[in-house]
C-alpha cells in the first residue's frame, strides 16, 4: 500500500499549489512535471538595462543624500549648534532617507517613463524620512534636527529632483537613439492600432518603440504613420508567436476581439517568460486619465471615472500660481521691452503692441496683448490670403506670411511676441497654462464638444504649444486642449511651463 504522502502529488502553476489525488486503480504515484517558462533573450536584455539604470539611481541617490547631510553638519559645526549631535545623527538620517526611497518604490521600472510619479515619490519618501527623524528628535531630546529640517530637507529634495531629472533626460536621449526602448507590438483594430502608433511615434520619453502590429480584422496592409511603415504580422491567435519573432518585450492591446472576454487573460499566460509588459490602451484615458481609478467590488474589476469640476480649491491654487508666475515674469519683460520697442519701430511703422479681441472662459471676450509682429494693415490683407491657408481646421497660418515683418518673424520664432500676455494673466483674463485663446470667428464655428475648451481660462502656453503648434492637425490640437481642460493639475502645469521654456530654445511649428 502506498502512503497518503505517496498518493498525493503537488502541481505548481505559477505561484499556486494544489494537491492532486492519485488514481485508485494504480499503486504508482503520479508525477506531474512542471516546466517553468523560459526567459527569452529579449526579456533578459531588458531586465539587464533596467538593473543597470536602477543601480545608477541608487548611486546618485546615495551621493546626494550624503552631500545634503554633510552640508547640514558643516553648517551646524560652523554655527556651533549641536555640532557633535549633527555628526552622530547624520548617518541614521542618511540611512533612513535612502531606505525610504527604496521602500516607496521610487526606482521601479514602471517609473522609467514620462511621468511626474517618480518625482512625487521622491518628495514623499524624503518627507517621511525627515518626519520620522523629527519625531525621534522630540522623544530623544536631539537638538540638531531643527537646522536639519531647515537646511538638509530642502537642499536634499531639490538635489534629488535635479539628479532624477538629469537621469530621465539622459534616458530619453538614449531612447531617441533606439537604446533602452521597449520593443512594442500593438494589437487591435486598425483605427485603434493607428491611434496608438501615432501617439507613440517617434520614440521619445514614452520609451515605446513600435516594431509591428497585429490587426484583429484580418487586414494585412501595413500601418503607415507619417511616412513610417509598421509591418502587420499574424492574427488574433498568434500574438505571442509574433511578439517572439519581432523580439518585442511589450504588447499593447489597443482593442480586443469581439466575443472573447478572456482574450487578455489568455494572452498574458502565453507571454509568460517572453515579455515584460502587457499594456491595455483605451481612448477613455485620453480625456479622463488622471481621473481614472481602479476598484474591485466582490471580485468585479471596476474602472471609476471622476466627473470633472471647474470650481473649488484646485482652481484657487491655479490662480495663485498664475499671479506668482506673472508677477515674476513681468519684471524682466519690463526690462527688455524698450529694446524690443526700438527693434519693432525701426523695422516697420506702427504701435509696439498689438491688441486683438479673443474669447476667454465661459465665452467672455477680452483684449489680448502681444508685441506687434505684423504690418499694421495685416487684418485688411487677410481676406486676400485665405486661399493660401496652411493652418489646421479653423486656424489661419502661413509659413511665409507676407504680413509678418522681419523682426516679427524672429519674435514669433522665439515666442517673444507673446510675453506681454503675462499682463493678461495678472489681471485675470488668462492663465499661464491653458487651451489656446480663440478668435470670436473660431468660437462661432465650434460644435458642442469643442466649446468645452472655454470651460477654463485660455493660456499663454499649453499642450498645443509644446506639441508642435501649427504643425498639428485641427483634430489633434482640439484633442490636446480638451485633455488639458478636463485633467489639468498644478504639477502638470509646472511640467508644461518647463517644456515651453525648452520649446522657446528649440522651436518647432512656430511661424
Amino acid at each position: 500500500m502506498t502512503s497518503v504522502e505517496d498518493a498525493l502529488s503537488i502541481t505548481r502553476t505559477g505561484s499556486v499549489f494544489s494537491p492532486i489525488a492519485a488514481p485508485r486503480a494504480t499503486t504508482k504515484s503520479v508525477t506531474h512535471t512542471v516546466v517553468t517558462p523560459r526567459v527569452s533573450a529579449t526579456l533578459e536584455r531588458r531586465r539587464q538595462w533596467e538593473r543597470r539604470y536602477r543601480m545608477r539611481l541608487r548611486i546618485s541617490d546615495a551621493g546626494v543624500i550624503l552631500f545634503a547631510v554633510a552640508i547640514t553638519a558643516a553648517v551646524q559645526l560652523m554655527t556651533g549648534v549641536a555640532g557633535e549631535e549633527a555628526l552622530r545623527h547624520g548617518i541614521p538620517l542618511a540611512t533612513l532617507w535612502y531606505l525610504m526611497l527604496s521602500a516607496l518604490h521610487t526606482r521601479d521600472a514602471a517609473l522609467f517613463r514620462a511621468s511626474a510619479t517618480e518625482y512625487r515619490g521622491v518628495v514623499h519618501a524624503s518627507g517621511l524620512a525627515f518626519g520620522i527623524m523629527a519625531m525621534l528628535s522630540v522623544v530623544l531630546g536631539w537638538r540638531s534636527m531643527q537646522l536639519v529640517l531647515l537646511v538638509g530637507l530642502p537642499l536634499g529634495v531639490l538635489a534629488l529632483l535635479i539628479t532624477r531629472w538629469m537621469w530621465r533626460h539622459w534616458l530619453t536621449a538614449q531612447r531617441a537613439r533606439g537604446r533602452f526602448a521597449s520593443r512594442t507590438l500593438v494589437v487591435g483594430n486598425r483605427d485603434d492600432v493607428e491611434y496608438v502608433a501615432r501617439t507613440l511615434h517617434p520614440i521619445g520619453a514614452s520609451g515605446y518603440q513600435v516594431v509591428g502590429a497585429t490587426l484583429l480584422d484580418g487586414n494585412a496592409r501595413d500601418v503607415d504613420i507619417d511616412g513610417t511603415h509598421f509591418p502587420v504580422i499574424g492574427n488574433v491567435n498568434s500574438v505571442a508567436t509574433v511578439a517572439a519573432e519581432l523580439g518585442a518585450d511589450t504588447i499593447i492591446v489597443a482593442s480586443r476581439p469581439e466575443g472573447e472576454p478572456d482574450f487578455v487573460k489568455k494572452l498574458s499566460w502565453q507571454l509568460e517568460g517572453t515579455a515584460a509588459e502587457l499594456v491595455l490602451s483605451s481612448r477613455l484615458t485620453d480625456v479622463a486619465g488622471p481621473r481614472i481609478s481602479f476598484a474591485a467590488v466582490e471580485g468585479l474589476p471596476l474602472i471609476q471615472v471622476q466627473i470633472p469640476t471647474y470650481e473649488g480649491g484646485r482652481h484657487v491654487l491655479k490662480r495663485a500660481l498664475d499671479i506668482a508666475v506673472a508677477s515674476v515674469a513681468l519684471i524682466p519683460i519690463a526690462v527688455i521691452t524698450p529694446f524690443l520697442a526700438l527693434l519693432v519701430k525701426l523695422d516697420s511703422p506702427g504701435p509696439l503692441f498689438f491688441l486683438q479681441e479673443r474669447v476667454g472662459r465661459d465665452g467672455r471676450t477680452f483684449k489680448i496683448v502681444k508685441f506687434r509682429s505684423m504690418k499694421t494693415d495685416a487684418e485688411q490683407q487677410l481676406a486676400a490670403l485665405k486661399e493660401q491657408n496652411e493652418g489646421a481646421g479653423l486656424l489661419f497660418k502661413m509659413k511665409d506670411d507676407p504680413r509678418v515683418t522681419r523682426v516679427g518673424r524672429i519674435l514669433r520664432k522665439l515666442s517673444l511676441d507673446e510675453l506681454p500676455q503675462f499682463w493678461n494673466v495678472l489681471v485675470g483674463d488668462m492663465s499661464v497654462v491653458g487651451p489656446r485663446p480663440p478668435l470670436q470667428s473660431e468660437v462661432t464655428a465650434y460644435d458642442g464638444t469643442v466649446f468645452r475648451r472655454l470651460y477654463i481660462k485660455p493660456g499663454i502656453t499649453g499642450l498645443w504649444q509644446v506639441s508642435g503648434r501649427s504643425d498639428l492637425s485641427w483634430d489633434e490640437s482640439v484633442r490636446l486642449d480638451l485633455r488639458y481642460v478636463e485633467n489639468w493639475s498644478v504639477m502638470n502645469d509646472l511640467q508644461i511651463m518647463w517644456r515651453t521654456a525648452k520649446a522657446m530654445v528649440q522651436p518647432r511649428g512656430a511661424y
